[in-house]
């Protein structure tokens, strides 16, 4: 009995790309013959190009593309979630669109797969095409996530993976609204296996993942995977405790009790300013951390659809 594959890929201004990227993922399908099947799902996350059209072209032509179309942009790690959500494959392989994830290297994923592994993640071996900043901010994300997070994310570790049903059944169960995708299919746990390869450029086009986006996809995982910023309020706390009430006994002491015996003459409004001034932006800071998770809050019970689909093609109900 064949087993189905899906393809997932999250669309967003990438027209120049689409075919060129069909074109070399049908080549390596018919590599692989006839002990599968495949579906491409491509996910038009609110492309403001032509991207659309080549995707309807595409779905047209092959009954094997599948398309959803959002009404609006809703990010990638939404569109990612929509293709894992509406795929019927037996396993699923996420790939980008850019060319920069290595298409040959599907037969791989799926021999490591046939071996037992339920989610075989693609490794970058190397970051030379990155950014100075980027760069830095990665290996400083990544450092703070795996010591204050309670999922383990390797920093080399990209959104190219197959990952099994039932890992796909499992995610399919999460309802948070800001979410990183690697993130949750990391913390599900399962039987992992990894693949490493160079990154290639770009096909056509400029990166649309800017790094404000990044920024944000930063802090949503911080907030989402760790506890520590609710935690450091209180050992900010503790540690103001430790340090201001020791010395406040001693200006008590010296100023009130001692007559300034150790002659450092403490002023009232001195001690009072720098001591409101340190209390005021320690207090502003905890409420800021308190705000992330209060906005989180918001963001769950407000219970908004994670995505709109305008359109969906060549869909068939799941088995």
């Amino acid at each position: 009995m064949t087993k189905l594959i899906s393809i997932i890929v999250p669309v967003y201004n990438e027209q120049d790309n689409l075919e060129k990227l069909y074109q070399e993922l049908i080549g390596q399908i018919k590599q692989i013959g006839s002990n599968f099947d495949f579906e491409i799902i491509l996910v038009n996350d609110g492309s403001t190009d032509k991207s659309q059209e080549i995707i309807d072209k595409l779905s047209n032509l092959d009954n094997q593309v599948k398309s959803i179309e959002f009404a609006r942009n809703f990010g990638k790690e939404i569109a990612t979630t929509a293709g894992l959500n509406n795929c019927n494959g037996s396993a699923a392989i996420i790939i980008d669109a850019d060319l920069q994830h290595p298409v040959e290297l599907i037969p791989e994923f799926i021999k490591k797969w046939q071996v037992g592994s339920d989610m075989v993640i693609g490794i970058r071996k190397n970051g030379k095409r990155k950014g100075f900043i980027k760069k830095i901010g990665s290996i400083v994300f990544y450092k703070l996530m795996n010591f204050f997070g309670e999922t383990s994310i390797s920093a080399k570790a990209t959104d190219y993976r197959l990952v099994d049903r039932k890992v796909i059944n499992e995610f399919n169960r999460f309802t948070e609204h800001d979410r990183i995708t690697r993130g949750l299919l990391d913390w599900l746990g399962f039987k992992k296996d990894y693949i490493e390869f160079d990154p290639k450029p770009r096909f056509q086009g400029e990166a649309t993942y800017s790094k404000l986006k990044l920024m944000r996809l930063a802090l949503t995982a911080f907030v989402t995977h760790s506890l520590f910023p609710l935690r450091v309020a209180g050992y900010l706390g503790i540690l103001i405790i430790t340090f201001s009430g020791p010395l406040g006994l001693f200006i008590f002491l010296d100023r009130y009790i001692f007559n300034n015996i150790t002659g450092y003459n403490f002023s009232g409004t001195a001690v009072l300013a720098v001591l409101n001034l340190f209390m005021t932006g320690i207090i502003l800071s905890c409420l800021g951390l308190i705000a992330l998770y209060i906005g989180d809050i918001q963001g769950e019970t407000t219970n908004r659809p994670l995505y709109v689909i305008r359109d969906k093609k060549n869909f068939w109900p799941k088995q």
